[in-house]
């Protein structure tokens, strides 16, 4: 329930509404827009693969890193961009190279997600977060997720992201919920997640 509402003070009470789709309490790192579906993939924070470090010891071979990192990142996008992958989902920060990148191949870009945005988007899509795929650049990409939209959403002040996953199982819907303080959308959000525990409450001991 708390990934599934938005409790949004200054607006009446009239002013609520249901959205389908996930609404983000987030603004987007890099934002391209997009038409049609398009295909969404979620990097692993820390993914399971050997750490190596690099010892630059001259300007030259500092130089040469950066040329090389930034290489590297303009092929990911390229790759990401040529599977219409149009959307990563991040848990993390991203690199500034990575935002840049983003932007000049028309990547939309989502981060510092938390572990139960992550989760709830992971069982929504039936896709967990991947690792990287490392030096192979030709492989089809399938690790993804398909999206019917991904654009902002303006609630009074705080700038959102508002996605529509096309799935088929679980269509999920996020309650916008409007309140002029704080302590009358407090009340409305307790007794609504009330009612909806007795409504399950209610459906399991219908299925037993």
């Amino acid at each position: 329930f708390a990934e599934l509402h938005a409790a949004v003070p200054g607006l009446p009470l009239a002013s609520s509404r249901v959205l389908p789709g996930v609404v983000l309490r987030r603004d987007f790192a890099a934002y391209c827009p997009a038409d049609g579906e398009l295909r969404a993939r979620a990097p692993a924070a820390r993914p399971d693969v050997p750490q190596r470090r690099v010892f630059v010891d001259s300007e030259g071979l500092y130089q040469a890193s950066l040329r090389w990192i930034s290489e590297r990142t303009e092929a990911s996008m390229k790759h990401l961009q040529s599977n219409n992958v149009k959307l990563l989902l991040s848990s993390v920060m991203q690199e500034e190279v990575v935002i840049y990148y983003a932007k000049l191949y028309g990547v939309p870009v989502v981060e510092c997600l938390s572990s139960e945005e992550m989760a709830l988007i992971s069982e929504i899509t039936g896709v967990s977060p991947y690792a990287p795929f490392g030096d192979n650049m030709d492989r089809e990409i399938t690790e993804t997720a398909a999206v019917t939209f991904c654009q902002p959403l303006l609630l009074v002040s705080k700038r959102c992201i508002h996605i529509g996953f096309s799935v088929c199982v679980f269509q999920p819907h996020c309650l916008i919920l409007c309140g002029l303080v704080d302590g009358v959308n407090e009340q409305h959000v307790a007794a609504l997640q009330e009612a909806f525990t007795v409504l399950q409450q209610l459906f399991k001991t219908l299925d037993q």
